[in-house]
């Protein structure tokens, strides 16, 4: 089959992918290790020539000092995962290694690095800016295999501060593509005193993992700058574009990429691989939290945020143990808020209540942690999302029972209670709906009634129960279960209601809608055990990795067990081409395997296979992916390549994308009108979910008979083409 994974060319590829990294932040080390579960050579290689090679690759500075007279010199040790010493030049070990170095400071006084490394950069203009780099011109000395001394050209400036925090930083690789075995990358930075003290001051604000939970691999500039304790080491507040004259500060530029959907100016770099530019004239980057759609907005001072950009502990996480973890809310500054608050003039007090701050001595004391009051000045309350404000009463739906069988209408018994356990009256909720569904085996082609429109289940009103006093409630559905269903149905619940937030004061915000955690049951309608639907994604696990908090369609749905039943293989958005231009045109298919793959492949959809996806989604609203890259992603050669969409493993719970495919041929057909199969085998739909190709549906077809489809002898979990086996970049090393 055609690989889709050649997409986009790299420079729109790249501010797209780069969706997620983090703020400042500080890391001792970071490396790839050959035993990652993503690594396509060494998974492929014969076992005995991994045995021999041992792929991998490690840094570690061992030591490091400056002489008189500013000389230089790190001591670094190279091995393999396993400790064993390896050869840089590949003669005694397998595989030469380039290695790169680089020296900088934290000036007394401040919190970012100034580097000694530097290099002169040039523009097409003539414009030159100093930029911050690696080392070029030293001398490496061996000392043993695995025990390097590095010298480097680059001196500490006459003057320097012997007692302040000094680091030096290695990153490399190992080239085993001799072997098959691709390529290893490693990075190091060890911090120092000069003149042998503790060290004591430290940029430590965001680790890795808070960068890893979307992005999965931090690796840039051909794939050896591994981590982000490497990054905040060039990309200082020095290091300036000579093209645009743009900061490439991590701060700003993390900021400006993240939040580049609300821009109100354009951020525009000139790469390695070009100019790339975010903001209203390039790529905007909705930040995914919280569905990263769009759809979920909110207007603070004079911008339109999405919700997600909101959730700054995203990446600044509280848990993964930084040093300076809560920098953001003690220390804030013009650079960093500015960068995405870039309608503020903190020179001449626009936007900033006429308040004219020449530098950031000030910036505390009004924004400082927590205020009194919610939306306020502080950090914590400007970015707190209304949906999760504490003065919303909260809404909590319980399923205390269901009686239903075969051929009756079932009977639900259930509960609203707000956060203090108090019972909500039904008529305070702006929608609450039971969706009556099944069976579990695979939803989508059950029919309750000819007065049901919604293919596969039928949602009815259940504001229309009856209470008793202590709030339960009980209603019977309408419609009927088919008089032959057989197994297990489902009943989901959804509500929400809207609230008003600091009402009476500058800061109310009306209209603010938020809902219950969606609650589900199944229930047997014939006596059978109950058997809840397969698992393929969990919510919790996978999809709020990268979320937080997914909840979508009006604050209704947010568990993938309710998203499913309506998300069924027969479903489409016909009900919504109801206006042209979509009137009578053919309707999308939006199978939850088929409508997750598309939207994260978007711009693949759109850019390489030229079948760009659009759903028209409630009030006749069209919404396309075209802009989707997955942030999932290791662009080690910066070439046509997206790997993102081959790490299947991020969004699929216990390997199901490929453990299932045995037993998928059993499900249902997927309606898919705009499809190149406008009714598929259900393997076939949740590839070409993805591999949305002619050429991938001839494949299929031709491995399709009136027996089902045969995929599961070439594609099984322990056959040749398992998807674990090529659903991996060539580029992964």
């Amino acid at each position: 089959m055609k690989a889709i994974f050649r997409v986009v060319n790299i420079r729109y590829a790249a501010g797209l992918v780069l969706v997620m990294l983090a703020g400042a932040a500080g890391l001792k080390s970071a490396g790839r290790s050959f035993f990652k579960r993503d690594d396509r050579p060494v998974r492929a290689a014969d076992p005995a020539i991994v045995q021999f090679v041992k792929p991998g690759l490690v840094f570690s500075v061992a030591s490091a000092s400056i002489a008189q007279g500013g000389t230089i010199t790190a001591r670094v040790k190279v091995t393999d995962p396993q400790g064993l010493p390896l050869d840089r030049l590949g003669v005694d070990t397998p595989g030469a290694i380039s290695m790169s170095f680089i020296a900088a400071t934290i000036p007394q006084g401040q919190t970012q690095y100034t580097a000694y490394t530097v290099r002169t950069a040039t523009a097409a203009s003539g414009a030159t800016a100093i930029q911050a780099s690696s080392d070029t011109g030293g001398t490496l000395t061996a000392n043993a295999d695995g025990d390097y001394t590095y010298t480097f050209a680059a001196k500490a400036p006459a003057g320097y501060d012997p007692t302040a925090t000094h680091t030096i930083a290695v990153y490399g690789t190992r080239d085993l593509s001799t072997y098959n075995l691709g390529y290893n990358e490693a990075s190091n930075a060890y911090s120092f005193v000069p003149n042998g003290a503790k060290v004591s001051v430290t940029r430590d604000v965001v680790r890795d993992a808070g960068c890893t939970r979307c992005h999965d691999v931090i690796s840039y500039h051909g794939g050896s700058r591994v981590g982000t304790a490497l990054c905040i080491l060039c990309h200082t507040p020095q290091t300036t574009d000579p093209t645009t004259g743009a900061t490439l500060d991590f701060p700003v530029l993390i900021h400006k990429i993240h939040d580049s959907s609300a821009l109100t100016k354009d951020y525009a770099i000139n790469g390695f691989t070009g100019l790339d530019t975010w903001g209203p004239d390039g790529v905007q980057v909705t930040f995914p939290p919280d569905g990263g759609n769009g759809s979920k907005n909110f207007i603070t001072g004079k911008a339109t945020v999405n919700a997600g950009v909101l959730r700054c502990e995203t990446c600044h996480d509280q848990t993964l143990g930084a040093a300076q973890a809560t920098a953001y809310m003690t220390n804030p500054t013009q650079n960093a808020c500015g960068a995405c608050h870039d309608y503020v003039n903190f020179a001449t007090g626009a936007n900033h209540v006429n308040l004219v701050e020449p530098d950031n001595s000030q910036c505390s004391k009004c924004h400082g942690v927590e205020g009194q009051m919610e939306f306020d000045a502080s950090v914590k309350g400007a970015h707190i999302v209304p949906t999760e404000s504490a003065q919303l009463p909260g809404i909590n739906l319980t399923i205390e029972g269901i009686q239903g069988a075969a051929g009756a209408k079932p009977v639900i018994t259930y509960t609203v209670k707000d956060n203090a356990g108090n019972p909500i009256p039904l008529s305070k909720l702006n929608r609450l709906a039971g969706v009556l569904a099944g069976p579990t085996t695979d939803y989508g082609y059950t029919s309750f009634g000819s007065d049901v429109t919604t293919p596969g289940y039928v949602s009815e009103d259940l504001t229309q129960g009856s209470c008793g006093a202590d709030g339960t409630c009980t209603y019977t559905f309408l419609h009927a279960i088919p008089a032959n269903a057989t197994g297990t149905y489902t009943i989901g619940l959804e509500g929400r209601m809207v609230g008003n937030l600091n009402a009476g004061t500058t800061k109310e915000i009306d209209g603010v809608e938020y809902g219950a955690k969606n609650v589900v049951m199944n229930f047997s309608v014939d006596g059978s055990a109950v058997a809840p639907r397969r698992t393929v994604v969990n919510l919790v696990q996978d999809c709020n990795r990268c979320h937080v908090k997914l909840s979508l369609h009006g604050e209704n749905r947010n568990q993938i067990e309710m998203c499913v039943l309506c998300h069924n293989p027969s479903e489409n958005d016909l009900s919504q081409r109801t206006a042209p231009p979509y009137l009578g045109t053919p309707p999308q298919g939006i199978n939850f395997a088929l409508l997750v793959h598309r939207i994260h492949s978007g711009s693949a959809q759109a850019s390489f296979i030229g079948r760009p996806f659009t759903v028209v989604g409630f009030g006749g609203t069209p919404v396309n992916f075209n802009n989707v890259v997955f942030p999932v992603f290791h662009n080690y050669q910066e070439t046509e390549t997206d790997d993102a969409l081959n790490k299947c493993y991020v969004c699929h719970s216990n390997g199901s994308y490929q453990n299932d495919i045995p037993n998928m041929a059993n499900l249902n057909i997927v309606h898919d009108p705009q499809g190149i199969i406008p009714n598929s085998g259900p393997i076939a739909a949740a590839c070409m979910g993805c591999h949305n190709e002619v050429s991938t549906g001839s494949h299929a077809l031709a491995n399709t008979t009136s027996l089902g489809e045969a995929c599961a002898v070439c594609h099984g979990p322990t056959s040749d083409f398992a998807p674990q086996t090529v659903h991996i970049a060539n580029v992964e090393h």
